[in-house]
């Protein structure tokens, strides 16, 4: 991927460099801090100091601007690299709150964990679920084997409207996958104190599920080699993604 950035007047192609404060930063480290935020529960200040002890000088602020700036063209990216999302698919809405109101993002999970789309909207009635629907089709350019949801109506509802030669199975216990999906989305939302305002919720979920899922293989379901060599070509890919892989290594 070649990003084409702005700088202070300077237009750089080819690498991602960022002018901050009269400081100039790599693509490796630029790419390096998304990835910190993205995939662990850290706030902007853990990140910082964490490059602080690397002996990178870079503030919290800087962080969140690198993670609203690159942080969905990367997602985007790791999306275009992943195979379909597979014949089955299992949908779910969970609810949070943003500045006392309630949201509700939807969101679609695949074979192996992959989030092929997340939406936010304000309901979880008939309409929401039929956009929802139209959303993810158009999104992955596919339509599903079965859909596997819970027992809310407005799945069924919307379902024969949008996709009735699909098969839909509803079930309090099938739905396990998109259940547990959630949980790191709930893990990131204590560690932000919440989220402050609507447009920022689909736009950070829209990068973390596409970034997060990637890095968080079973370990638990394979030997440690195996493990080692998948993420080693997972990095690889990120790398590929985020431009490093086309910088020269220093010793």
């Amino acid at each position: 991927m070649v990003f084409r950035l702005i700088t202070r007047g300077r237009i750089v192609r080819g690498q991602c460099v960022a002018v901050v404060q009269g400081a100039r930063y790599q693509v490796e480290v630029i790419s390096h801090r998304v990835w910190l935020y993205f995939r662990f529960p850290l706030s902007f200040r853990e990140v910082e100091e964490l490059m602080l002890q690397r002996g990178v000088i870079v503030s919290y602020e800087t962080v969140r601007r690198w993670c609203a700036r690159f942080g969905q063209a990367y997602a985007n990216g790791l999306r275009s690299r992943r195979p379909r999302p597979g014949d089955t698919w299992h949908l779910d809405e969970v609810f949070i709150k943003v500045n006392g109101e309630l949201k509700y993002p939807w969101r679609a999970v695949g074979v192996g964990g992959s989030i092929p789309d997340t939406l936010e909207q304000n309901r979880r009635d008939k309409a929401a679920a039929r956009r929802f629907f139209r959303h993810l089709m158009k999104k992955t350019r596919a339509v599903s084997r079965v859909v596997v949801t819970d027992k809310l109506r407005s799945y069924r509802a919307a379902h024969r409207e949008v996709m009735p030669s699909v098969e839909h199975r509803q079930s309090k216990y099938l739905n396990n996958r998109a259940e547990n999906s959630h949980q790191p989305t709930r893990r990131r939302e204590r560690v932000m104190k919440g989220f402050r305002w609507v447009g920022g919720v689909q736009r950070f979920l829209s990068a973390f599920s596409g970034i997060s899922p990637r890095f968080r293989s079973h370990r638990h379901l394979m030997p440690a080699h195996h493990y080692r060599a998948g993420m080693t070509v997972r990095f690889a890919i990120w790398d590929q993604i985020t431009g490093a892989a086309d910088r020269p290594t220093t010793a």
